[in-house]
């Protein structure tokens, strides 16, 4: 099982969030958008049921995933490792109800499930410890 962290040092993990949020930003500044997104995934979700922390996170996260354009060069780009995770946050922006973040995270989720197939899915609904 999961070991979460208290709430006491979510403070701690936002600060790490902050930091990834800056290198993220970085990355888009130079185009390296496949990097910024695996910048992004890298230690998601956060190992807490703190929702600010989660938020926080998801922040980060759906800034990069509004940057991807090549959606097929992305998922070459990206490993295999990353696609349960990334699959968990299409869903949490699928559920946001915004049109734009609910068109890209469609377009992902359809070449994702293609490239990944059923079992991503059912991994990622199931999954009801590691949450984004």
């Amino acid at each position: 099982m999961a070991e979460f962290v208290e709430a006491d040092n979510a403070e701690a993990i936002i600060a790490r969030i902050e930091t990834k949020s800056r290198k993220i930003e970085s990355l888009l500044k130079q185009y390296k958008h496949v990097e910024a997104l695996k910048t992004a995934l890298e230690g998601s979700p956060p190992k807490t049921r703190d929702e600010r922390c989660k938020s926080a996170n998801w922040i980060v996260v759906h800034r990069a995933l509004m940057a991807i354009k090549d959606i097929d060069g992305m998922l070459n780009a990206l490993d295999v490792e990353y696609y349960d995770i990334l699959m968990k946050y299409l869903y949490r922006g699928l559920s946001t109800g915004d049109r734009p973040t609910c068109d890209q995270c469609l377009k992902i989720h359809e070449k994702l499930t293609e490239r990944a197939g059923l079992g991503c899915i059912l991994r990622c609904l199931t999954d009801t410890i590691n949450t984004v």
